[in-house]
């Protein structure tokens, strides 16, 4: 029988695009109904293209289409048996089976009324699919209204036919793709086809759209805790604004609440976190304890900029005790800070405000109010030679040292100071492909006035302090390229040579306090600095030359795969050496002379590197610190990383630890983790962790194990063994039904994140 073509000219559904989405897990078996579906080529805009097999026209406005038919329209696709199509009311009538297709849905029903004019389409009977997401069901009766479907006694799951492990069963499901959100009323949750739960009513997500309600929960158990459970509790308050509520139940410790409220305007951005606990039972003898955490950036027009980092708590083991979000349970000290930057067009200004808090049994730190800094973007120029100023005034107060003027008498109680330092300099560069050279000559003028009382150890501090000292630095290098055929065919070699000579004369300057001076890292881009210290409390002498090397190969494709950096300082006298009474007094570190640095990476294969470093006192003939780390990044999420690492001297303890971590997916549902570190100097373990998860394509659960060492801050490292230090252990589980609240898909590796050494990738140039 011959086929015969019509078409009628209508108006269109309406019907929004919805947003992409990731693609549909490997896990979930991806069939041909899963294609997504498109419109008719060629089909103009409200009309329609309608097939059959035969035709019947009623009058001039109706027409009886019957035997295989297909509707097209831009916006759906439509197979029927029969369809009756009336013009004048704008009215719709097939009967089935039916299948009908559109860019959100595929729908099989026995009958379809559709109100072309109010863009309205009733199934019945029907069995739906999503294929902008993962969901699916039937209904007796399915509505398709603008953006919405309502099912009317319905089901929804996002698992597959075959194998229906949860499913939601309802009087009403509303999926609102333009909310993107569901509401059910009156549903029954059921798992493996037996009623598990009522729930008169509840919404849950079908896109990346925020709606207020609860989140999934969080259950376990350990040693410190007890029974643990987070409900968090999401608030959508506007477009801008949201906050996160959650109840944290402890059985060891009690009910604590945490929360998060962030924001976002057109010159603002940040949150405010506040977590408070009313009553530790752990701690009788503590009163509340909180902690508040306050992130902040700010445009405030073209040339202002501002910052606020500030994080307080109630008493120094909160975070060892309690654990955060917003800071790590192994840190010494909080760091508060507010800035203001003035950026012109010649100049940039800091003003800033800041704070240490130094957690533990130890003296507080110095706070600055105000510091502020300025530094000339843009160089006056003369004879090619830029000259540019930078300096700082700071006030620096340390309000426990001033209490404390009775105390230990051995201790300097210089409790309040200001500085005011500026440095011009002239700097002459010269840069060509080849090869590079750079001359710097700068003039360090500092004044000090300070207070308190000026008596330590025998050492004057002076109230009127001024420092001028002149520093003379050059630097160059020559960059050298050949071809070469190690490690790779058709490969590039690169080789770098620096040199730098830098001069600071000697002066003493033990009748100055220290406020905001550390000892920098003595790395290998460290050899080359112009500086030992980062502030300017105590200006290093030097009289050295610095020479070091880089080498680097790269792949016809421009991948690195091997680099090589090696330097070192020599000094041309004993007296140029660093002191080893500042360097004590600074970092409780040694002073180490002729220091050699190195590092190294090799990736020899596309899925292994290897990278390390080493720091080596060549005249004391003692190793600083090392590290070397050993990564296997495969296929599917596959990684093994091994990590060594020494410090000689670590606020006056030698450090040495060998860590593990892994990540295996087992099979296509099953993935494992584990992460293990032990501390060899103390012979003793610190951390061990391991986690299973378990994805199908509609639920997932993951189980995490940890026992690791509680830290003390009161309590020095050395000795402490395996007996004992106090460990914590505790097990970890979340589950989700997929498409009810929880993430439609899991990264295992984030499993590795929960401990006190975190995972982190190998980074190179070609990743």
């Amino acid at each position: 029988m011959n086929k015969l073509w019509g078409l009628l000219l209508f108006s269109g559904f309406s019907q929004a695009t919805n947003a992409n989405t990731e693609a549909t897990a490997q896990i979930c078996d991806a069939s041909p109904q899963t294609r997504a579906w498109q419109p008719l080529p060629g089909i103009a805009a409200k009309s329609m293209d309608i097939e059959a097999d035969n035709v019947e026209v009623i009058g001039t406005q109706s027409a009886q289409f019957s035997g295989d038919v297909v509707i097209n329209s831009p916006l759906m696709t439509l197979t029927a048996q029969s369809a009756l199509i009336d013009k004048i009311q704008g009215l719709l009538d097939a009967r089935g089976p039916i299948t009908f297709e559109d860019n959100q849905s595929v729908i099989t029903s026995s009958g379809l009324n559709a109100n072309l004019g109010e863009n309205s389409i009733n199934l019945h009977g029907a069995e739906y699919r999503l294929t902008q997401q993962q969901g699916r069901g039937y209904a007796e009766k399915l509505a398709i209204n603008e953006n919405e479907l309502n099912l009317f006694n319905g089901s929804f799951t996002t698992c597959p036919a075959d194998s229906e492990t949860w499913s939601i069963h309802a009087s009403k499901i509303r999926l609102s793709q333009e909310e993107g959100w569901g509401e059910t009323y009156g549903a029954v949750l059921k798992v493996y086809d037996t009623p598990l739960l009522y729930i008169p009513y509840f919404t849950y997500p079908i896109n990346d759209k925020r709606k207020s309600g609860f989140l999934a929960p969080n259950i376990g158990s350990s040693d410190r805790y007890g029974l643990e459970t987070k409900t968090p509790y999401y608030w959508n308050i506007a477009p801008n604004y949201d906050a996160t509520i959650t109840p944290r139940y402890m059985s060891n410790i009690g009910l604590q609440l945490q929360t998060e409220f962030r924001y976002l305007t057109e010159q603002h951005q940040g949150l405010i976190a506040l977590e408070y606990l009313k009553k530790d039972d752990s701690e009788p003898t503590l009163d509340d304890r909180y902690l508040f955490h306050w992130q902040q950036s700010s445009k405030l027009s073209d040339n202002w900029r501002g910052m606020i980092d500030v994080t307080n708590i109630s008493d120094d083991n909160y975070l060892t005790d309690l654990n955060s979000n917003y800071a790590n349970k192994t840190d010494t000290q909080l760091y508060r800070t507010g800035l203001l930057t003035h950026l012109g067009e010649r100049w940039q200004t800091d003003i800033k405000v800041q704070n240490f808090e130094v957690l533990g049994d130890h003296l507080s730190s110095y706070s600055a109010y105000p510091q502020i800094s300025f530094n000339q973007t843009q160089a006056y120029q003369w004879q090619n030679i830029n000259f540019t100023v930078d300096g700082e005034l700071s006030h620096f107060k340390n309000n426990d040292l001033k209490k404390a003027n009775n105390a230990d008498k051995n201790v300097a109680k210089i409790y309040e100071a200001t500085r005011l330092h500026i440095e011009p300099k002239a700097q002459y560069l010269y840069q060509d492909y080849a090869w590079s050279f750079l001359s710097e000559l700068s003039l360090m003028q500092t004044n000090y006035q300070q207070k308190g009382d000026l008596t330590e150890n025998g050492y004057q501090f002076d109230e009127t302090v001024n420092r001028t000292l002149p520093k003379l630095r050059l630097y160059g290098q020559i960059n050298f390229e050949r071809d070469t055929d190690w490690l790779v065919e058709d490969g590039l070699q690169t080789l770098t040579p620096q040199l730098q000579y830098l001069y600071v004369p000697d002066k003493n300057q033990d009748n100055i306090g220290f406020y905001d001076t550390t000892r920098l890292q003595d790395d290998f881009f460290g050899l080359f600095r112009d500086k030992r210290y980062s502030g300017v409390d105590r200006i290093a002498r030097a009289n050295q030359f610095t020479l070091g090397a880089t080498t680097r190969i790269f792949s016809n494709k421009n991948e690195e795969l091997f680099n090589l950096s090696v330097g070192q300082i020599f000094y041309l006298s004993n007296e140029a050496k660093p002191s080893e009474q500042t360097a004590a007094l600074i970092a409780s570190e040694g002073s180490y002379n002729a220091l050699f640095a190195g590092e190294a990476m090799l990736h020899w294969h596309r899925r292994w590197y290897l990278s390390s470093g080493v720091q080596y006192d060549t005249e004391g003939k003692q190793f600083i610190q090392s590290h070397v780390t050993l990564d296997y990044k495969g296929d599917d999420q596959q990684l093994v990383q091994v990590n060594h690492r020494f410090a000689n001297d670590v606020s006056g303890n030698k450090i040495e630890q060998m860590g593990m971590f892994t990540s295996v997916p087992i099979n296509q549902n099953w993935h494992f983790i584990a992460s293990y570190h032990r501390d060899l100097e103390t012979n003793r373990s610190v951390e061990l962790l391991t986690g299973l998860q378990y994805e199908s394509c509609c639920w997932a659960f993951q189980i995490t194990g940890h026992r690791q060492i509680e830290t003390d801050l009161n309590q020095s490292i050395s000795g402490l063994n395996e007996q004992t230090a106090v460990f914590d252990s505790g097990i970890r589980f979340n589950f989700v039904f997929k498409g009810l609240g929880g993430k439609d898909s899991y990264d295992a590796n984030k499993l590795l994140q929960q401990g006190i050494f975190n995972y982190r990738r190998p980074y190179f140039l070609n990743n």
